[in-house]
């Protein structure tokens, strides 16, 4: 099972690293093939496809076809101007998504959906000043400020507790982030 067989997903380059494939060796819902690759995040759909579908039906669309499957829940409100709506529906209905603690918010950045990087803690964002200021900005319209935001910040951890959520703008580059918290 090589990841370098693996179809490539423009907005997430790495689903195995992130965590939302995983070498499976079990028959996909939508193609029927075992491909040795299966989706571990849950789509959004009426039918239960927890490990269900693998990575080449959801690059192809089929998977999203035939079980009429979103895989990111993306609301008009999240999606900036400028953003054609052919990336919004790669992003829905053609990209694995993840899963976060609260609703995840998928990033855009210069009209375009940027690059998903996975689930980082403190250390992985410490030394990118651009998703630190991404962060603080985030925390900041959640008014969540001074000793509250450096507290939060220092805390985050990608296995629980607060999360921040890494992405990557494929056109200048820039890391873009944002947080959330278990509240259990």
């Amino acid at each position: 099972m090589d990841r370098a067989d693996l179809p490539a997903f423009r907005y997430h380059p790495d689903p195995v690293g992130t965590g939302a494939v995983e070498p499976i060796r079990s028959r996909c819902r939508s193609c029927g093939e075992v491909r040795g690759w299966i989706y571990v995040a849950v789509p959004y759909a009426v039918t239960d496809l927890r490990d269900a579908l693998c990575p080449w039906c959801i690059a192809d669309g089929s998977a999203a076809s035939t079980f009429d499957a979103r895989f990111t829940d993306l609301h008009p409100a999240d999606v900036p101007a400028g953003v054609p709506t052919a990336v919004v529906e790669e992003i829905v209905r053609r990209t694995p998504g993840f899963a976060g603690w609260d609703r995840e918010r998928w990033l855009f950045h210069c009209d375009d959906a940027a690059e998903y990087l996975g689930a980082v803690g403190w250390d992985e964002v410490a030394d990118l000043p651009d998703a630190v200021a991404a962060l603080e900005a985030d925390l900041a319209s959640r008014r969540i400020t001074g000793r509250r935001a450096r507290a939060f910040l220092h805390d985050l951890n990608p296995d629980g507790g607060s999360t921040a959520y890494l992405f990557r703008c494929r056109t200048c580059r820039r890391h873009l982030a944002y947080a959330d918290r278990d509240d259990d």
